[in-house]
């Protein structure tokens, strides 16, 4: 049940860009983008960025798609909890950490950002398209929250990888 009073049955993210197919466009487009191939990072370092990002914003999507990234990195369910607790001990490659630092940072403290906490994404071997693919990963996805989690909507973002555009208007589709 959201948290607009004219609109309280709408009850998640694709309801919203259905009845707000203005506001929806941009959305959209960033969530094909995420799906898209003009990413450097492979699509399993994606899914670690995306999942992360969710799990520092505690969204409960987060349990859901933990079990996809699991899988793709053949990690064990206490990557997360590590993650959480101190991603420089957590059992991941060590060149994913700084990485996943500057999305912490991002995400939770993003007037902070200084040219030292990116530097470190570098030498560990990142090139620049590596760094902005994770910058955008993580504004996406908190974008995204701050839409779902403002409006009190259910977090099914299933959904929203179903909407289409069709005359530069979003649309619903079937699957």
């Amino acid at each position: 049940m959201s948290y607009l009073p004219l609109s309280p049955k709408l009850a998640n993210l694709a309801d919203v860009l259905a009845k707000y197919p203005g506001r929806g466009i941009l959305i959209y487009k960033l969530l094909q983008d995420f799906k898209g191939s003009g990413f450097s990072l492979s699509s399993e370092i994606r899914e670690l960025i995306v999942t992360y990002t969710l799990d520092l914003n505690g969204c409960g999507f987060c349990q859901n798609t933990h079990k996809a990234v699991f899988a793709a990195f053949d990690l064990d369910a206490n990557v997360f909890g590590q993650l959480s607790t101190d991603i420089g001990s957590a059992n991941i490659g060590e060149n994913l950490k700084p990485l996943l630092r500057f999305v912490q940072k991002l995400t939770l403290t993003p007037d902070q950002i200084t040219p030292a906490d990116a530097q470190p994404i570098f030498d560990a071997g990142w090139d620049e398209q590596a760094f902005l693919d994770s910058v955008f990963l993580c504004a996406i996805v908190n974008c995204v929250n701050r839409v779902v989690m403002g409006a009190g909507l259910d977090v099914d973002y299933s959904l929203a990888y179903k909407v289409g555009i069709n005359n530069g208007q979003p649309i619903l589709t079937p699957g």
